[in-house]
């Protein structure tokens, strides 16, 4: 979390290394809480919530930054080493910032162990892409369609029970988590996700398939959640991006990874050959289930809890930092302090909220239900309407392109554009998952870089076309394919460079978006109502999709293409750039104050914590 300091300190005249005993000790001072430094005039000071820093030339020390008015007369920056840590002082930008180590690939490497325990969280995400990519083969696999031929209705019903499930289960999934432990909703939803597994594996009827699925899609809709959320509260600031890049790219491997085991097995006598794949993917479910025993628990849900000194000693082992030091690291120590800031911040907020409605100046004897009720009602209000369909329809484009419709019916919408032979049709339909996981690299680069508006309106263009040029061609020739092989593969090149333009631009933003427009208070509920919107629309695309295939795959197509026009304008007029945007500037984007409003009481927080204390009797020892 980054934070501003807006305190006058008219004795710092200069930083310098400071002996590590007068840090350590003022950090000790400061331990949960103290109030305001006896020494210090704190009539001015407050802290505001800002953006990561916009200094591209600056890769160490990263991330974790924070304004701090010092004196005018000072330049350069200065920065103190912390064990392998840095804390910086930056008085010409007025910020200050910290990090455990270095960004991107240098950060990982120093950090094996967060790797280490963000790389088994992943494997959530590894279950929910090949749970996707796996289907596509099944439903064309020889076996399968003798044993129990579907009609176009029972094959969506089949693929979209999953959906179904799924945005049950992450919904459902948070309360579990937030009240019991991250891991242990991991490890029962991946006993969940096995179940549904074993159904589908061990099917004797169409209905097992039909269980299987449903089961199964509330155990992948909880990891969908789950695993990038654990992931994001132990990464270490100046590599969270980094690590939840992972996540994406273990989504886009699975899908990736489903689709060819099905693809090697489908000329296997029998069951064998859609039971194997099937089976497969309970493997990485007891992986995860196993290894979720040794993951360190999340250092914010037991600040949540009130468990500080056992989220102090899991947030010192996964920052490599040396627990027993009674003194404290000073890093760990803002850090953890930042977190309490966050989280009581949270409480208070919706506290105040149910008090405004009761009319009263004391707590309202609401129970939790309650509470949640009024935080979900709070994104429809008027500050909050304008994020809160920018989440829901980010998701409503990102299915309506069509991308999961190539990945659940590939097979079939490529036989639709004239290709013969089932190898043939899988071999071009798999490609589609190898071109997505290959968008992933540049998208990784650009999303910062480029921003987020461009992305999306150059993604959408493009999305626009190939599908519009596969629809015409589909309409010209779909009566005499053979007689046009150019025409067919000019169809699988708009296939691909549709799958390109969505890899790059809608498939990652439509995950990062949504985070960055709502303020603090309203994130979780944002981000998991912008969730819900994903299942709900993955639902309709799983179902309606055989039903306009067997319509006409021409109309298919030109659907796609007209949601994918309709994105173009979307964001062209309605979606702000967030790209290195702080909340303040947020809020002017939306016309709303919602932002400065949570800073006021963000900054009586802080001042009660101890946390701008502690940064002020720092800049004083420096």
């Amino acid at each position: 979390m980054q934070v501003a300091v807006e305190a006058q300190v008219a004795s710092c005249t200069r930083i310098r290394p400071t002996p590590k005993g007068s840090i350590l000790n003022a950090i000790a001072d400061q331990h949960f809480p103290l109030g305001p430094h006896p020494g210090m005039n704190t009539q001015n000071a407050g802290y505001i919530a800002l953006s990561p820093s916009n200094d591209e030339n600056q890769d160490y020390p990263p991330s974790q930054e924070a304004t701090l008015l010092v004196n005018p007369n000072v330049e350069e920056s200065r920065t103190i080493q912390i064990h392998e840590g840095t804390f910086t002082i930056h008085p010409t930008t007025h910020h200050y910032s910290y990090a455990y180590g270095p960004k991107g690939l240098p950060g990982l490497r120093h950090n094996k162990y967060a790797l280490l325990c963000a790389f088994f969280a992943s494997i959530g995400g590894l279950e929910f892409g090949y749970d996707q990519g796996v289907i596509a083969n099944v439903l064309v696999m020889e076996d399968f369609m003798l044993r129990w031929p579907v009609t176009p209705l029972q094959k969506g019903i089949m693929t979209a029970v999953l959906e179904l499930g799924a945005l049950t289960g992450a919904l459902s999934a948070g309360v579990y988590a937030d009240r019991y432990s991250r891991s242990s909703a991991i490890i029962f939803a991946c006993v969940v996700f096995c179940i549904g597994s074993s159904f589908q594996c061990f099917a004797q009827s169409l209905s097992h398939i039909f269980i299987g699925r449903a089961i199964g899609g509330l155990g992948v809709g909880a990891l969908s959640m789950l695993s990038p959320l654990y992931m994001a509260e132990i990464s270490p600031p100046e590599v969270r991006g980094s690590l939840m890049a992972l996540e994406q790219f273990s989504i886009v491997l699975g899908v990736v990874f489903g689709f060819w085991t099905g693809f090697m097995t489908r000329d296997i006598p029998g069951s064998m050959s859609w039971r194997i794949p099937l089976g497969i993917q309970l493997i990485p479910g007891f992986v995860l289930a196993a290894g979720c025993a040794f993951l360190p628990p999340s250092p914010r849900l037991l600040v949540m809890h009130g468990k500080y000194e056992e989220a102090r000693a899991s947030l010192a082992r996964l920052r490599l930092r040396d627990a027993s030091d009674d003194g404290g690291d000073m890093l760990v120590q803002l850090e953890l302090l930042e977190m309490r800031v966050e989280t009581t911040l949270i409480q208070r907020t919706l506290q105040r909220e149910l008090e405004l409605d009761e009319g009263t100046g004391n707590t309202p004897g609401k129970t939790g239900l309650a509470t949640e009720w009024k935080a979900w009602k709070k994104l429809f209000q008027e500050k909050y309407r304008d994020r809160t369909w920018i989440g829901v329809l980010i998701m409503f484009f990102q299915q309506w392109s069509g991308i999961n419709a190539l990945l659940y019916y590939g097979p079939t919408l490529v036989h639709s554009i004239g290709l013969s032979g089932d190898s043939v049709a899988l071999l071009v339909s798999g490609g589609i998952g190898v071109v997505q996981l290959l968008a992933v690299l540049p998208a990784i680069v650009w999303i910062d870089r480029v921003g987020r508006k461009v992305l999306l309106r150059g993604g959408s263009i493009v999305m626009t076309l190939s599908h519009l040029g596969i629809s015409v061609l589909v309409l010209i020739f779909q009566s005499n394919w053979s007689a046009h092989p150019f025409a067919v593969w000019v169809a699988v090149g708009g296939i691909y460079s549709f799958t390109l333009a969505y890899g790059i631009s809608f498939g990652p933003i439509g995950w990062v978006l949504p985070s960055e427009v709502f303020p603090l208070t309203m994130r979780s509920k944002g981000v998991a109502l912008s969730t819900a919107s994903n299942w709900i629309n993955n639902f309709f695309i799983g179902l309606l999709t055989p039903l306009f295939v067997d319509f006409s795959a021409s109309f298919t197509f030109f659907v796609f293409a007209g949601a994918c026009a309709l994105a173009y304008f979307w964001a062209t007029y309605f979606v702000p750039e967030t790209a290195n945007v702080s909340l303040e500037e947020v809020d002017k984007l939306f016309r709303s104050a919602a932002g400065r409003e949570e800073g006021l009481l963000k900054a009586q927080i802080e001042e009660e914590l101890g946390l701008r204390d502690l940064v002020r009797e720092l800049a004083e020892e420096s």
